[in-house]
């Protein structure tokens, strides 16, 4: 694929001048104060159509936002780790309806909440064994302890289940969590969770090395993802930008900062749901190579039967239908989940501009990525705005984007 600076619009099959209103949709999120910067990279048919970045990295060092500013990616961390799993997959080491307690014991003999209160709760014991696929898909009867709306997610937050911990390790993390009752059945529903997190030391007891090794030389390395890992390089810190949030006001004030972050040094936990900086160019690398089947510039990472099955819709429907209408600004009728991605079911059903068989994702700071095998494309979006509910950028950009398809 040609440099991110060398786009060509009409070669990838889309109108130049449709392309050309995402530039002031990026103009006006800056303008306004609603976004510090952000870049947008579209690719299609081998060949960038559209790459540009504004605004700032930095507001108080008046950085700029450029197209290789290295971000936080939190949940576009999920899919990297679903990949490091099915590589394992691949060497005939488990298979996806195995109980994960067969490599992590300590998953044994879970237990579901039905009731009680933050007191007294009250479970019964889980009708089947979670299974590796359950993780995979989110399905496992695990939460997150920043949800904030049920007992369950009380105790996660009461026992300190938090992957981006500075201390401890991922196997005492892990553990943590299985001691901790379910929040459904297994299988039952859809629940974003600290699933993939849990499968960062599945890769490990797996594979008998580090979660981090194992993804740093078995997935980011061989794609080349130069500038992706669990922390910022000390000769990438001055591209690494800050977050932020909006006050009551709805101004920007600062999350994280770009100098004074946790991230700038490797932390004890690697988190595989959750853990990775990158740029738009790595993770334009990754979502290229799940357009081609799991191979780049002649690297393979998976086969084609397996990246085909990661993209399938592994739910009996779609996420409504799994507990689940809507999840940060997107409504989630029409949409199902595959192996580490949402997969689109029917657009019209979504009520959004997409492709059956279309994969996606995002991260807490309002990135995201689609990929649409049907149309040979992929697209990603870097910013750092928390958290990612706060605006429909993602839908938005989805619209400007389709729309400008013309071959």
């Amino acid at each position: 694929m040609s440099a991110l600076t060398e786009t060509d619009p009409t070669g990838a099959g889309f109108s130049p001048e449709g392309l050309a209103r995402i530039a002031p949709w990026m103009d006006r999120l800056v303008d306004e104060g609603r976004l510090a910067g952000l870049s947008v990279t579209v690719a299609r048919r081998g060949r960038f159509a559209f790459a540009r970045a504004c605004g700032q990295a930095d507001l108080a060092r008046a950085t700029p936002f450029t197209l290789d500013t290295v971000t936080r990616i939190y949940s576009m961390t999920k899919p990297l780790t679903s990949v490091a799993v099915m590589q394992l997959y691949e060497q005939g080491l488990f298979q996806l309806d195995d109980p994960v307690s067969r490599v992590l014991p300590e998953f044994a003999e879970m237990r579901v909440a039905v009731g009680g209160n933050r007191a007294k709760l009250e479970t019964e014991p889980a009708r089947r064994a979670i299974t590796v696929r359950d993780l995979l898909t989110h399905t496992a009867g695990l939460t997150y302890g920043f949800m904030e709306a049920t007992l369950v997610d009380a105790q996660y937050r009461e026992h300190g289940v938090d992957y981006l911990a500075r201390e401890g390790t991922l196997a005492e993390m892990t553990a943590r969590v299985a001691k901790l009752p379910l929040l459904a059945q297994p299988g039952s529903a859809w629940n974003y969770s600290v699933a993939t997190d849990v499968l960062g030391q599945f890769v490990a007891a797996l594979s008998g090395r580090p979660f981090a090794d194992y993804l740093r030389e078995a997935v980011i390395e061989p794609l080349g993802m130069i500038d992706t890992d669990f922390f910022v390089r000390p000769e990438l810190m001055p591209r690494f930008c800050a977050t932020y949030a909006y006050d009551r006001a709805r101004q920007l004030r600062l999350f994280d900062d770009s100098v004074e972050t946790a991230f700038a040094k490797p932390p004890a936990i690697a988190s595989g749901g959750g853990g990775l900086v990158s740029t738009a160019a790595d993770y334009q690398r990754f979502c290229r190579m799940i357009l081609n089947r799991g191979t780049l510039d002649g690297t393979r990472l998976l086969g084609r039967k397996t990246v085909e099955l990661m993209l399938s819709n592994h739910l009996p429907g779609d996420l409504a239908a799994m507990g689940t209408p809507r999840f940060a600004e997107t409504s989630y009728t029409g949409i199902g989940f595959g192996l580490g991605f949402s997969v689109m079911l029917d657009p019209a059903r979504a009520q959004i501009l997409g492709t059956p068989g279309e994969v996606a994702w995002g991260g807490l700071a309002s990135t995201a990525f689609w990929i649409d095998p049907a149309e040979d494309l992929s697209v990603v979006l870097m910013t750092q705005l928390v958290p990612s509910s706060a605006l429909p950028i993602r839908r938005e950009l989805r619209v400007l984007t389709y729309a400008a398809l013309a071959g």
